[in-house]
């Protein structure tokens, strides 16, 4: 009985996916896995932020199984897999979304050679983004795509006002998945102790990530997001969907549709087109995950990254941001820039040690997000900041939290202090704010120029 594979990767939902409606269409059985990548999946189980793809992908299990139907959890190098499977079962055809990060890119190139080996298709798909990438940049009629936002969100609101999609209401209810894959290929590629526990100890998660975006609309917090969106000793200021959109276990589709008409929407939309302009950037500058290599970038150096990353610079701000992500895998949107910044600019340090720093820690990781934020910061890529830009932390600080809240918590041992001096640095900051602000932008524009 010829059947169909379909692979899910950062799609971990069981409805509203694009394949899902494609799938339907071709009324056969289908083999459905989530393959746990050990090159991506092994280090971050033990971060903080670990916990977050795996509880998406046992809520996923458990959607299958409400759904009447069966997910295969395998685990092994993707392309080794597959072709285990392409072995064992009469598939006729491959199925998934398109990812284009660099390791992505390199995985799906493998898994294609296995396909082709195999003389079966394989087949990737649009999903992530909300405007279909492509085809708005066919509407866009420029030989070159996009580099600033402005006018990249200008044409983003036009196409979606003209061509909108909605999202496909298809789920897995609808489609006929098989039940147990051959045994000799669930027994080798069975997901090992370490994260067959890990798994259940995510499977314990309360909320989902529907919950969490009705209770962003009618809390009003969405009312509210513009004004209170740099709250950041508000730990409710702000969506929280981000980890679901990342791992896909909401569809940004869903999303964008639930809060049309609302009061304060607008600038929370602009935040959905933030995401898909990196995911853009991913797909159509090369130089995007490159972009250091066009620099040179030997007058930084790694001098003071460990302070940073401890959060024993002696600026307050910085140290409660890093102590919070150390210990959470959270750190609010403003303190990421402020953090950053403060990274790349007053120590001088290079942006991309921050950034795989972030990478092993954040709970909403995402790999174009990640990288476009931390580009943004260091004055490199695409509509960076200016590198005459540097954040003064004490500053940012007291404008945004003048008590002192968030340090607070944070940082008890300054919790006596008063709202004045709780954001000043302390008296052992490894560097001054001033003169490293000065030294920073002499570095930069002669990086630049």
């Amino acid at each position: 009985m010829s059947m169909y594979l379909f692979l899910h990767r950062k799609d971990l939902r069981a409805r509203q996916l694009r394949a899902f409606a494609a799938l339907k269409k071709r009324a056969m059985p289908g083999l459905h896995a989530l393959i746990l990548d050990p090159a991506l999946l092994d280090e971050r189980l033990t971060a903080p932020g670990g916990g977050t793809f795996l509880a998406a992908a046992a809520r996923l299990v458990r959607e299958y199984e409400a759904g009447g139907q069966t997910l295969q959890l395998l685990y092994g190098p993707p392309q080794e897999v597959v072709g285990a499977l392409l072995e064992a079962h009469p598939i006729s055809g491959i199925v998934a979304h398109r990812d284009d990060t660099p390791y992505a890119r390199r995985r799906d190139e493998a898994i294609a050679e296995v396909a082709q080996r195999h003389d079966v298709p394989w087949v990737l798909l649009d999903d992530a983004s909300l405007a279909e990438l492509d085809d708005f940049q066919r509407s866009t009629g420029r030989d070159e795509p996009y580099k600033v936002f402005t006018p990249f969100y200008r044409k983003w609101q036009a196409y979606l006002h003209a061509h909108y999609a909605p999202a496909a209401e298809v789920g897995v209810e609808a489609l006929d998945t098989v039940g147990a894959p051959d045994a000799a290929v669930a027994r080798r590629y069975a997901p090992p102790r370490a994260v067959a526990d890990a798994l259940a100890d995510a499977a314990r998660e309360a909320t989902g990530p529907e919950e969490d975006l009705a209770q962003f609309i009618s809390s009003g917090r969405l009312h509210r997001y513009a004004g209170h969106r740099d709250d950041f000793a508000n730990e409710q200021a702000t969506s929280r969907l981000s980890r679901h959109l990342n791992t896909g276990a909401l569809a940004v589709k869903t999303v964008y549709e639930a809060v049309q008409n609302e009061r304060g929407a607008e600038a929370w939309v602009r935040q959905l087109a933030w995401r898909d302009f990196y995911l853009y950037q991913a797909r159509y500058h090369e130089d995007f995950f490159h972009y250091e290599r066009r620099y040179d970038l030997s007058r930084l150096s790694d001098r003071h990254y460990e302070a940073w990353e401890r959060g024993t610079t002696g600026i307050p701000i910085v140290d409660a941001a890093m102590k919070q992500i150390a210990e959470t895998g959270e750190m609010p949107n403003r303190l990421r820039m402020v953090s950053a910044m403060f990274l790349t600019k007053n120590l001088l340090c290079p942006f991309t040690l921050g950034e795989q720093y972030f990478r092993r820690q954040l709970a909403d990781y995402d790999n174009a997000q990640n990288r476009g934020g931390w580009l943004w910061s260091a004055s490199l890529g695409y509509d960076a900041s200016p590198y005459f830009r540097v954040m003064n932390p004490q500053t940012q600080s007291a404008r945004y939290d003048p008590s002192g809240t968030y340090i607070r918590r944070w940082l008890p041992e300054l919790r006596d202090l008063s709202d004045r001096d709780i954001h000043r640095p302390r008296p052992d900051a490894i560097v001054d704010l001033k003169d490293s602000r000065q030294w920073a932008i002499e570095v930069y524009k002669d990086i630049l120029r």
